[in-house]
């Protein structure tokens, strides 16, 4: 499984409505891409407080890179990732993007 994480530092003016909307157009990607399994998105409620800006982020669940790769390229992730760089604070400075290759966890025999 590879684990695509991005985080988000959203101008200012990008009210809670907009962000909302914005994850809901993430979320319906899922559906068009085949190996995407699962995207987690949100508002950070760390309770370090160390996100340095980085208070929106999402993260998007692959069976294997050949499924990212489809999706990076996929129409759909290129319209929103423009709509995702307009409203980040400085465009692409405003977003980290970290991929991790994860084991998905063993399981549990019954």
């Amino acid at each position: 499984m590879i684990r695509h994480i991005v985080l988000i530092r959203f101008r200012q003016d990008i009210t809670a409505a907009e962000v909302a909307d914005i994850f809901a157009e993430l979320h319906e990607i899922q559906a068009k891409i085949p190996g995407l399994v699962s995207i987690t998105s949100g508002r950070s409620e760390s309770p370090e407080k160390i996100e340095r800006g980085y208070m929106h982020g999402f993260i998007a669940d692959f069976t294997d890179w050949a499924a990212l790769e489809a999706y990076q390229v996929h129409p759909a992730h290129k319209k929103l990732g423009a709509r995702l760089v307009e409203n980040a604070i400085g465009g692409l400075d405003g977003i980290l993007v970290f991929d991790l290759p994860a084991d998905l966890p063993a399981a549990i025999p019954a």
